[in-house]
């Protein structure tokens, strides 16, 4: 007989949590760029959804580090299939015809008309950057043997945000006719520089919830037999 599988108390939780975060990355971020003055720095431009990556960041790093990469790996295949959901489900409300009394179609298309390769690039950013955060962090446990976790989620974050801006603005937004080549570039280093700032300003949130969940699952996973492949589908 096949050993049953384990069952744990939050896993789903933090699972529907980190789907819901990656989702609203989405669908709320991107519409709007916000502008704060910062001390010494003056005025900051950036988009909203940099508020939000970081936060999906966190919990692919809870997933790792507490339940180990083969269910991180299920979790961020099922934001991937929600993403591509969303985005299909927001291009065929975008598409259909307004009602005569309808006059906020422009507005609407604004917020959720995304093109396909802008949305395209996100997925593909967000697909790379997190199997390269889990897996960094994965291995990086066992060289360790699960010492300096905080060290460890930071430079998981670093790789994995690397990633998804080089990935991201490039593909979205070169030779798009939307912004100067020169712009893009400079998106890519300061968003980096923005989502790996969040994340690291949570830090001792994210060690704290790690702790609670390890103790309350019983559970601090190690990846030593770990198929590694993010298209494996055996745990």
């Amino acid at each position: 007989m096949q050993p049953q599988a384990r069952t744990y108390k939050y896993f789903d939780l933090v699972m529907v949590a980190f789907v819901v975060v990656l989702v609203c990355s989405n669908l709320i971020g991107p519409a709007k760029a916000a502008q704060i003055d910062l001390p010494l720095l003056g005025a900051v431009t950036f988009g909203a959804g940099v508020l939000f990556f970081p936060i999906s960041y966190i919990f692919g790093d809870i997933l790792t580090e507490v339940y180990g990469y083969s269910r991180a790996r299920r979790v961020i295949w099922t934001g991937f299939a929600a993403l591509i959901f969303a985005a299909i489900m927001a291009a065929v409300v975008v598409a259909l015809p307004p009602a005569p009394t309808w006059e906020n179609q422009k507005v609407y298309e604004i917020a959720f008309g995304n093109t396909w390769r802008i949305a395209g690039a996100s997925m593909i950013a967000y697909f790379c950057g997190e199997f390269v955060n889990s897996y960094v962090l994965a291995k990086m446990k066992i060289a360790t043997a699960g010492r300096h976790m905080k060290t460890r989620f930071v430079a998981s974050t670093v790789a994995g945000e690397a990633v998804d801006s080089v990935i991201f603005y490039p593909l979205a937004f070169w030779n798009s006719g939307i912004m100067p080549n020169e712009l893009v570039l400079t998106l890519v280093v300061s968003q980096f520089i923005a989502k790996t700032g969040v994340e690291i300003s949570f830090l001792p949130i994210t060690t704290r919830i790690v702790t609670a969940l390890k103790k309350a699952e019983q559970e601090d996973h190690y990846d030593r037999d770990t198929n590694f492949s993010p298209f494996a589908l055996k745990e």
